[in-house]
């Protein structure tokens, strides 16, 4: 992780970003004709900002999802939600979730564990801060605007994982399992100091990358 990256160093690595092509559903070359699932949020549209208690400076907790067109042999579902803008060689894992059971349509606000959130008992797996919990959105200031992928996978089994799998353990399992892909994008971008976010707060908040 970058941790209190000034601002004049955010400007200078605009043009330094991971980029979309580099996330988890764009390189897992899964094979042709998979199924599409339909990933969406009542907090935010696709590719539009989302809500400030969703980010670094509200009350960082997940946002709610909701999906659906889970194809016929579905077994379970997988989902990792990654930044693709961070100024980092491979985009910056702000959740892993692994073991969601097939029959589930939604993930409510907060179920993925925060600071002072416990969740609701999902099997979580390790950020790139190399904890077991919901990242909240924190862009860098004067990098502009970041694109946070939720990727969610439908899988033909339910894979044993380790206790907190990180994004190379689930990626292999996806590459053997998944059946179906969703992608939704939500957005953030640090100014001066502060988040834009869809509710227009812009708060001061931490100098921290992701």
């Amino acid at each position: 992780m970058l941790e209190k990256l000034p601002e004049v160093i955010g400007h200078a690595l605009q043009g330094v970003r991971a980029g979309l092509d580099h996330i988890v559903f764009n390189t897992l070359g899964m094979r042709q004709g998979m199924a599409s699932i339909a990933l969406t949020s009542v907090a935010f549209a696709d590719h539009a900002p989302m809500r400030s208690r969703h980010t670094a400076d509200g009350e960082g907790l997940s946002p709610p999802l909701q999906w659906a067109g889970l194809p016929a042999g579905t077994v379970s579902l997988l989902l990792i939600v990654e930044d693709a803008d961070s100024p980092t060689p491979n985009p910056l894992v702000h959740a892993i979730v692994v073991g969601l059971i097939a029959k589930s349509d939604s993930l409510a606000e907060a179920a993925i564990p925060s600071q002072d959130n416990e969740g609701i008992g999902l099997h979580v797996g390790r950020n790139s801060a190399l904890q077991a919990s919901w990242l909240p959105p924190d862009p860098p200031p004067g990098h502009g605007m970041h694109r946070y992928a939720f990727q969610l996978f439908a899988l033909d089994s339910a894979p044993e994982f380790s206790e907190t799998p990180g994004r190379d353990e689930i990626f292999d399992a996806l590459r053997e399992h998944a059946i179906a892909s969703g992608l939704l994008i939500g957005t953030c971008e640090r100014a001066d100091g502060s988040i834009k976010t869809q509710d227009g707060v812009t708060a001061p908040g931490p100098l921290v990358a992701g």
